[in-house]
């Protein structure tokens, strides 16, 4: 008869989850899918985290290999829709309708019940209240050690509140302070803009620097895919609800391979095309695909400005020459090519002049930026297909 010790236990690939609520009801989970793309950018950067398990056993399960005996499965629970006040011990340790087992604490610990060495992370928008502080700090520092002042104080609280909790496994209030990280992030607009710095550094390092639309698309892609990975019920779809590193990066050079495709095209080929059929000849055209590679340069150079700024003046530009390409559809801007391409120029001078003075000339920016833009065939200087 085996005890608690050598009971030999499933792994967590192998063993279905208790509950699928979460590919059920996944509507609204936006949020919880920015952070788990933020984990899929960290499988690209370290080798030692080797696995995903998306709305599996947890809302997120990362697979750990450190070179230890065992491989540490750590369950990443995400609340995105709490209410605008700090974490508290209460919180914690709230049961839903008085049901032992249904705390955020009770089910954290619960999780411990696999071959895979257990850790626990608590993904919230907001902060803690200071009693909890210590669990912010990452596993191992010394401010966080269960003999210190505070923690002896939150074992105390937390065993108070949950008197005799343990795990499968045997593991009681201690193990799950020693193993927990309380992660606190901001709001889903700010979990996006941090993935696309993270990425924009990731494609820096690796000598290989992506245009600012470039990693949006790569970012949209990865929001599909953990999308659909969490949509994904266990039983036909295992496979797709788990996501390894080996599997990712093959995806990923899949990814990069079909940007740099589109990037071999003939450089301005298409803009080269639409100055042409406007009658946007010489130095004019000449000019145009000058000012298109010199954005391109630009953009791909971190010196030159940081991605999300880079972000907001594209943003802009597009929203300008959509406006004008509008207009000039409804009949309400009756020009021909060379003097729609006149206004469009005169539209990026006068987005420059409204920016703050610190921010330096942007102009050219702008310019190549509309280029581009036409270059990818989303603006047009003459009447063709209006």
């Amino acid at each position: 008869m085996f005890t608690v010790d050598e009971e030999v236990w499933p792994s967590i690939d192998a063993a279905a989850p208790s509950e699928e609520g979460g590919p059920i009801a996944r509507k609204g989970f936006n949020y919880q899918d920015e952070i788990a793309v933020g984990f899929v950018l960290e499988m690209l950067a370290n080798p030692q985290l080797v696995k995903i398990h998306f709305e599996t056993h947890d809302d997120l399960v990362l697979v750990w290999d450190i070179g230890a005996p065992l491989l540490i499965a750590e369950f990443v629970q995400v609340k995105g829709a709490e209410a605008d006040k700090l974490w508290s011990i209460a919180d914690l340790c709230l049961r839903k309708k008085q049901a032992v087992g249904s705390s955020i604490f009770e089910k954290s610990l619960d999780r411990d019940q696999h071959a895979e060495t257990a850790r626990f992370r608590i993904v919230t928008l907001r902060p803690v209240v200071s009693l909890l502080t210590p669990l912010t700090y990452e596993r191992g520092h010394e401010a966080r050690a269960l003999t210190c002042e505070e923690m002896v104080a939150l074992k105390s609280d937390l065993d108070d509140r949950m008197p005799d909790v343990v795990s499968k496994r045997g593991h009681g209030t201690d193990y799950w302070l020693d193993n927990c990280l309380w992660d606190a992030r901001h709001d889903e607009l700010a979990v996006k803009a941090q993935n696309k710095l993270r990425l924009f550094e990731l494609m820096q390092a690796a000598g290989r620097p992506l245009l600012s639309e470039h990693l949006d698309l790569l970012l949209e892609e990865l929001r599909k895919h953990v999308k659909a990975a969490g949509d994904a019920k266990w039983k036909p779809d295992r496979e797709q609800k788990i996501l390894t590193r080996e599997a990712f990066l093959l995806l990923w050079d899949k990814c990069l391979a079909k940007l740099k495709d589109g990037a071999t095209q003939p450089s301005g080929g298409k803009l080269a095309e639409k100055m042409n059929d406007a009658s946007l000849i010489g130095t004019v055209a000449a000019m145009a695909l000058d000012m298109r590679l010199d954005y391109a340069r630009a953009v791909r150079t971190s010196r030159y400005m940081q991605p999300d700024e880079a972000g907001q003046l594209q943003g802009r530009v597009k929203s300008e020459v959509q406006t004008l390409s509008a207009k000039r559809a409804a009949g309400t801007l009756d020009l021909d090519g060379p003097a729609f391409h006149a206004l469009c120029i005169d539209r990026m001078d006068a987005i420059n002049a409204s920016l703050p003075p610190d921010q330096g000339d942007r102009s050219a920016f702008l310019k190549g930026c509309m280029y581009d833009i036409a270059d990818r065939c989303l603006l047009r200087f003459d009447r063709t297909g209006l």
